[in-house]
């Protein structure tokens, strides 16, 4: 494992007045909980057998996202990565049974908002980055766009057959498809922000 370079011009990370801070969930029904928590050096966490604390000045990036699944269409994520190249997940559902996903609006809005804070009073000077890479986010745009042109081929051609019920049933898909697509695309735009300002969007 690679060591972390710390910076030595910024002020010290202790935070011996504050109790920890914890947050856990199950990324899948396979495995135990992955376990984080913030402490008087930095942010710790317990992922299977790898445990590690990263001191806060430390950490380079923080992004977060909205990242809807099927089962959950309330799902949160930030990814946190280190001057060494790593990286952790931090989600705010978790795994119950096969066919339930909780949320855990509450408890992940005070542990990112938590993070941010001492993070700032650590001194630590990370990029906050809001929403998909920029490549990703293009990458998805232009399936929309794709998908798009596809449904106004298909209400052309029933429209040319007097298919009404095919219309009606393509600008129907094409309403909720509108709305749940350019939902995700407004969260998700790429963007930087500060951590007094976090995107109320990107939090639940």
């Amino acid at each position: 494992m690679r060591d972390f370079v710390l910076p030595t011009e910024l002020p010290n990370s202790r935070f011996p007045d504050l109790s920890p801070v914890s947050y856990s969930y199950k990324p899948s029904l396979v495995g135990a909980a992955w376990q984080f928590e913030l402490g008087a050096e930095g942010l710790s966490f317990r992922i299977g057998r790898r445990a590690e604390t990263w001191p806060y000045r430390c950490i380079t990036v923080i992004r977060l996202s909205y990242r809807p699944i099927s089962m959950q269409s309330r799902r949160f994520r930030a990814d946190v990565h280190n001057n060494t190249g790593q990286s952790v997940r931090i989600v705010s559902v978790t795994w119950q049974t096969t066919a339930l996903v909780a949320p855990q609006d509450a408890d992940y809005r005070r542990f990112i908002v938590e993070l941010h804070r001492r993070m700032t009073a650590a001194g630590a000077t990370p990029a906050f980055e809001a929403g998909l890479s920029p490549t990703l986010f293009g990458f998805a745009a232009a399936a929309i766009v794709l998908v798009a042109v596809a449904l106004a081929g298909l209400f052309v051609r029933a429209a040319l057959i007097g298919s009404f019920p095919g219309m009606l049933f393509l600008a129907g898909f094409a309403a909720l498809f509108g709305w749940q697509i350019g939902g995700f695309l407004r969260r998700n735009r790429p963007r930087r922000y500060t951590a007094a300002d976090i995107p109320p969007e990107l939090l639940p």
